[in-house]
Parts: C-alpha cells; structure tokens; sequence
C-alpha cells in the first residue's frame, strides 16, 4: 500500500445570482488540518462569508460537505454535512444527515458543494461526474418533499438518484426548516433548509458515481467485515438495529429524566410506554432502513394505513420526545404523523416540538389565548392539536406565523414572563437528554457555539460503568480514568471529559463518521479503529492527537465565528428552568446545581484556551491551532 500524505478536495462552488459553475481544488496539507465535513465547510464557509452577514441575506454562504472517507464500504460512514451561519442562532451553524446522499456526492468526486449568492427564480442543482447544472425549480415550489422526490425522479429519468430537498417549511424561510433527503434524512439543526430556501435553491440531486476503493483493500474488507461480529457482542448498538434510539424512551420516563410538558417534569408514566422503541416495534413498524454499507440498521420505517405513509420513514427518540413528551402526547399514531409532517415539509422535530410544547405552556398559563389560537385548545396532551400547529408552522399559517421564529424569539413578541418557558440555548431548542442527569451534557450545552446539542460529545452515563468495562476502557485512550457512583457530579475531572469527548465527538463530524458507530466509549467501534480506518481507508498514517486537534480546530474556529458576530461568555448558559428541583417523579430534588455549573463553565474556559471573561478563544489558542487567519 502507497501512503498518502492527504489527497486534495475537489470543490463545486456554484454562483445562484449569476448562475456560473466553477472547479476548484484545495491543497491537500490545508485539507489535512479541515479533514472533511463540519471542518472543510466551515473553513470554506469562512472564506468567503463577509462578517455582519445576515443568515437570510444573499451573501450567507451555504456549503454541503463530505470528507475523503466518505463512500468507502463500511458501517457508519455515510454522513453529510451542511454548514451556514444560522438563522435559528446566529452562530455559525452545521448539521449532519445520514442516508445515501454523501456516498453518492465523493462517489462523483466532490467533497464539497459550495452554494453562493441568490438565484431569481427556484432552481435545483443536478451533479453526474463532473458535469453540474442548475434547471428550473419553478414548479416545484410549494411541493412536499415526497412529491418532489417523485417528479425528479420522472423529469431525470432516473430512479437511483439522491435528492437533498427543502420543503415548504424552507421555501417560507422557518427558522428551524432543515434538509430533507430521501423523504426520511434530515440536516435537522440550525435551520440550514432556511438558508437554502432563502436562495431559491429547491434541491440538490446527485447521480450515483463509481464505489470508491480503500488504500489497503485487504485490512479495510477485514475492518468492515469485523461490524458483525461487534454487533452480536455489542447489547447497545444491537439494540438500535432493534428498537431504534426510542429504545430507551421509557427507561428515561422511569428514571424521571425524559423531558415532559415542556421539561416541567421528567416523569411521563401516563405515556411513556405508548411511544417507546418496543411499543413502536410491536404495533406500527413496517421495516427497519439503513444508510449507506451500514450493518446497524437503526433507522425505522412506519406505517398507518391511510395516516401515516411510509415513504416518510418514522420518529426515533429525539422524535418521540419533542412530539410526544414534550407536548404531554400519549398517541403513538399522532407522534408518527407529526414526524411524517415534519418530514413532508421538512422542518426539524426537536425544534418544532419543543416551540408547539412552548406554545402549550403559554397556553395553559393564560399568555395566549384562544383566539391567537385559532381556536386550536393547545393543552398538553393534545395531539391532533400538535399536528395543526405543525402544518401552521410550515406554512406560517396565523399563530404558526409565530412558532416559525422559533421558541426565543416568539416569546419576545409574546412577553408576560414567557422567555422562562422557552427551553433553548442561544435561541436553539434543546434535546431530549436532561442536564440534571447528564452535567457535563449540560455545560457542553452551554458552551456548544451553537447552543445545545446532544451528539457534541460523550454522555455521563457511560462514566458510571465498571472499570472493566468496554466504554471504560475505550475511554481511557482519551486519559479520561475517573469513574463515578452516579451521573450527577460536575467535578474538574467531568468537565475534561464534556471537552476532550466534545474534541472526538468534533472529528467525528469532521471526517463524516456517524457517532452511533464510531464514537469512543459503547459504540460499535472505538478510537483504535478509527485510527485503522483512516490508515486501510486512505493511507493516512494519523494519530490520536492529530485528529483531537482536527477536532479542537473546528470547534474554535466556530467560536471565533461567534466572537465577530457579538456572542459573548453570557451567552453560555442554560434556561432557569433546569436550576429548579424536581418537585415530582423518581427524580425529585434532583437540579442542575448552578455553583457547579459556573465553575464548571470558568474551567472549561480554561481548559480548552479561551478568554475567562469573553469566552473567546485566545490569540495564543488560534495560533496553536493553526488559525492565525482567524486573527
């Protein structure tokens, strides 16, 4: 095997006001520091993107971005990455989506895809090989993404095609719209379907290109073929392909930390049992889907006949969550449909759950009435009331005009102490795992440069497995050795570990690796593999500390983002909410404690290099990273 020392990354940058095309190429000792994905559109974004730009103005720069593993023939590897500044926040945003889509994209030999200015009319971009062309889009507007799929299908000629669509959620510029491919894959955060539709830009389909062949052929088949064997000894990554990541619903329910009724309590025994994993299993699944190579198969394909079409696919647990115990919803049937709406018109679930459950909360407290309703009754439980608003969202139909902006800024508009009720960070909606059980979830969430984010790095429970343990161990080639009792402590030693598994987790995104399969602790494979990976995949001789630095590069370089847009160390904090005890359920009591979380935040500051009182990354921190461009 010939080793490389990094490949250079071939570059689609289309200019929509003008309608030009144009090649490029980016050395590869400046791709080896940006190796991929969130990092590669980041640094491409930045380039290009004149600081004070509005999220919705022309001059945003949108970038879809795989990285050069990308294609390869094993689980876990399919992952596409859209980067922008958001709307939903304001930070520099990004968002991952699995499926077919980035195989497909470095199978035509195109590691990005780099959207600039406005077009004046809808357009969708088709890519076969080298060839790209903008066709008219005009008569796909206002369609679902499921009928858009059809007719592109139709119109090309071609039914093996990947398309990355906006619905109308997108075309009326949401807040939180998001990316749609194959009627069921979401770039579900930040509201990158907003920045798409706010430059008429309908949908992007790509070809399918030539597989893509590894370095080292014979370790890489025998590294791909080894997913089987680890899914029979692994419980927990098994378990996905089983019930999906809903598995774990009623679990949380029963240990009082699954979010319910806007996050009022943790405890939801009157439905939790209803929209879990197994009940899901036993009643409306119709299949299990895959992406691309992967021997997982956690995705879920439901089916209601006449309801709920299975071309949408079907919630998982974030999914569940916010349409479910977010808003009080006992119904599985009604959660399913409010997933295949979302997915119809292409809207994230967590967000879009957690402002209806806003919505609910002011409701019931009297700060909207049912008149601003509609006459929708928007108490918690109400599904069928859910699943209207979710259509009013998409088309900011009346109240749905609101909710489009998102929890944040609907409670500015709506006052009357409202902003207590709206559950984000840095105006994006949080998921469904709980800071008062999960802390160092809590500080990442807090200090994420794009507000709060469950897969931006590792859990805490994982922390409280026996020494022995495979998470444990795997863990310790990050020097992270400490265990614990119980997951609540936020001592010095956890809050390395929330920075150093946000580092891997960061890398992860960076070279378009799903985090179910290749994160470091209970996954399918750990950091000894991926090392493997990138030296049988492409001959990139790598090392542990190159890619956490990868990592440390890409989240600093949002920070910095952040720092030229105003965003300071105040905007680093969590909702009041979560410094409140329990007063119910097994998990009474139980808060996230605010001395701990404040010095938590100051030593995570220090940690990772950045200004105690900003926040910002340090001049000496930038120039450690290779960043002195950002200066």
């Amino acid at each position: 095997m010939e080793m490389v020392i990094f490949p250079e990354a071939k570059i689609l940058e289309i200019d929509l006001t003008s309608g030009t095309i144009n090649r490029k190429t980016l050395p590869g000792e400046i791709y080896r520091l940006y190796p991929g994905g969130s990092a590669l559109g980041l640094y491409l974004m930045m380039q290009d993107y004149i600081p004070g730009t509005e999220a919705l103005d022309r001059g945003n720069v949108l970038v879809f971005s795989v990285s050069p593993l990308t294609g390869l023939p094993i689980s876990g590897i399919s992952r596409m990455n859209v980067t922008a500044r958001s709307p939903l926040t304001g930070t520099a945003g990004d968002s991952q989506s699995g499926g077919f889509i980035a195989s497909y994209l470095k199978m035509n030999g195109w590691d990005a895809i780099v959207f600039k200015g406005k077009s004046q009319k809808p357009v969708y971009l088709v890519i076969d090989g080298n060839k790209a062309e903008l066709k008219d889009a005009s008569h796909l507007w206002g369609k679902v993404t499921g009928e858009v799929e059809s007719s592109l299908q139709d119109e090309l000629g071609d039914k093996n095609i990947e398309v990355a669509q906006i619905g109308p959620a997108g075309e009326n510029l949401v807040k939180y719209a998001c990316i749609i491919n194959k009627c069921s894959r979401a770039n579900g955060r930040n509201g990158m379907g907003a920045v798409m539709g706010s430059k008429n830009l309908k949908a992007m389909v790509v070809k399918k290109g030539r597989p893509m062949v590894a370095a080292d052929t014979e370790a890489f088949m025998a590294l791909a073929r080894s997913s089987r064997k680890r899914l029979e000894e692994n419980e927990g990554v098994a378990g996905l392909g089983l019930n999906g990541t809903d598995g774990d619903l009623e679990g949380f329910s029963d240990s009082g930390f699954l979010p319910t009724r806007n996050w009022k309590t943790g405890y939801f025994p009157e439905g939790a049992t209803n929209i879990t994993g197994t009940t899901m299993y036993e009643t409306v699944l119709k299949e299990r889907d895959t992406c691309y190579a992967c021997a997982v198969r956690c995705k879920r394909v439901v089916e209601i006949p006449g309801r709920v079409d299975p071309v949408y696919g079907g919630p998982e647990y974030e999914t569940c969550a916010a349409l479910g115990s977010y808003c009080g919803v006992t119904d599985l049937a009604e959660v399913c449909e409010a997933n295949m709406l979302c997915n119809m018109y292409g809207m994230d679930t967590i967000s879009c759950g957690a402002t209806i459950s806003f919505a609910m909360e002011c409701f019931e407290e009297g700060l909207l009435t049912s008149e601003q309703a509609e006459g929708l009754d928007l108490k918690f439980g109400n599904g069928a009331a859910v699943n209207a608003l979710v259509k009013k969202i998409a088309l900011r139909e009346g109240l749905g005009d609101l909710l489009a902006e998102g929890s944040a800024r609907a409670s500015e508009k709506i006052g009357g102490g409202s902003e207590k009720f709206s559950m984000s960070v840095k105006k994006q909606e949080m998921p469904a795992h709980m800071p008062q059980y999960k802390p160092a979830v809590g500080l990442v969430y807090a200090v994420n440069p794009f507000g709060a984010d469950h897969q931006s790095s590792e859990h805490d429970v994982f922390l409280v497995m026996p020494p022995d343990s495979r998470e444990r161990e795997r863990l310790s080639k990050l020097g992270i050795w400490k265990g614990y009792d119980n997951p609540y402590e936020l001592d010095a030693e956890k809050v390395r570990f929330a920075l150093d598994t946000q580092k891997y987790f960061s890398v992860l995104d960076s070279l378009s690796l799903c985090q179910f399969v290749w994160g470091p602790s209970w996954e399918l494979y750990g950091p000894d593999e991926l090392l493997e990976l990138c030296r049988a995949g492409l001959g990139w001789e790598t090392s542990l500390y190159e890619l956490m630095m990868a990592g440390e590069r890409r989240i600093n370089m949002m920070r910095q983002f952040n720092a030229r847009e105003g965003f300071t160390a105040a905007d680093d904090t969590l909702p009041a909410r979560l410094f409140e005890p329990f007063t119910d359920g097994p998990a009474k009591g139980i808060h996230v404690d605010r001395d701990a979380f404040e010095a938590g935040k100051k030593l995570y500051y220090e940690m990772a290099g950045w200004d105690p009182q900003t926040g910002n990354p340090t001049a000496a921190t930038l120039k450690k990273l290779s960043l002195d461009w950002l200066l």
